[in-house]
């Protein structure tokens, strides 16, 4: 199951947020969403757990409680909308 993230602390990296998901079970994957000109975390990422049921166990725990001192937004990833190519303004 792909589950969402987000208010992380900026500096919260992927070790730390696999680290918090492993406490539930097996983690496959887990990424940080950063800013393509700037390197820098946009404050949520993905988590990747192949195991539905510690899946929901992690969503459960996690939602509303405190990811490296702020209050985490937890849930089933939605897919991704199709989005149109942005227009370059040059």
């Amino acid at each position: 199951m792909n589950i969402y993230v987000g208010n992380l602390p900026y500096g919260t990296d992927r070790d730390e947020l696999r680290e918090v998901f492993a406490a539930f079970g097996e983690v496959s994957a887990a990424r940080i969403v950063t800013d393509r000109e700037s390197g820098r975390s946009k404050g949520f990422g993905f988590v990747e757990m192949p195991n539905e049921a510690e899946a929901r166990k992690a969503i459960e725990a996690l939602n509303g409680n405190e990811i490296g001192g702020r209050k985490a937004v937890v849930n089933e990833a939605r897919p991704r909308e199709e989005r149109p190519p942005r227009e370059k303004h040059w």
